[in-house]
């Protein structure tokens, strides 16, 4: 068998990478969400909030968003942190259910 071969999992650990999957997709965030969310709350640190930067959301909040400065950086790099948030996500969920997640 080469390397470049899929391995067959035994049926217990197909279910606990599904299970592993499954809750995954339950705390995954959305990218589309989060620009909705920056659009229209941008200024208050909505986006932030959806993504759980709480620090920094209430600093958006009570600055306006850097008096709307950070909110229009901001959207530069939603997306970036959309999948950094994700990627952390999934690597503690998979860390939990002790499988070694590859990129």
């Amino acid at each position: 068998m080469s390397a470049s071969e899929p391995v067959e999992l035994p049926e217990w650990e197909r279910l606990r990478v599904l299970r592993a999957e499954a809750e995954f997709s339950s705390v995954k965030k959305d990218r589309r969400a989060a620009y909705t969310i920056w659009v229209f709350l941008g200024i208050f640190g909505g986006h932030r909030f959806y993504l759980g930067d709480t620090g920094r959301s209430v600093a958006m909040l009570f600055t306006l968003g850097g008096l709307g400065v950070w909110t229009l950086i901001d959207g530069l790099f939603v997306a970036r942190r959309v999948t950094a948030v994700n990627r952390q996500r999934r690597a503690a969920i998979m860390a939990r259910y002790n499988i070694l997640d590859m990129p």
